[in-house]
């Protein structure tokens, strides 16, 4: 999995997301049972983003075989390197 964060300084909107699940995921079932996953996983984190941001998650391959944990896991290392800096 691969996030991207965009941070816009004095924006008062809410934080948005966006997904890419492409067709090397595998077929659309297991692309919408990562894009549902990821998409619980982001949901729970929104509060944790910054006001006016932007961020795009793209899944690997091998999301597929990932368990929730695992998603929510590297969504979590993702956002603490992304928002220290």
């Amino acid at each position: 999995m691969v996030l991207h964060l965009l941070v816009e300084d004095g924006c008062a909107e809410p934080p948005r997301v966006g997904f890419v699940v492409n067709k090397a995921v595998g077929n659309a079932v297991l692309r919408n049972r990562v894009h549902r996953r990821l998409r619980a996983v982001l949901t729970a984190r929104l509060p944790d983003l910054p006001a006016g941001s932007l961020a795009v998650v793209r899944a690997l391959p091998s999301s597929a075989s990932a368990s929730y944990e695992e998603l929510a896991a590297d969504v979590d290392g993702a956002l603490t390197r992304l928002l220290k800096s």
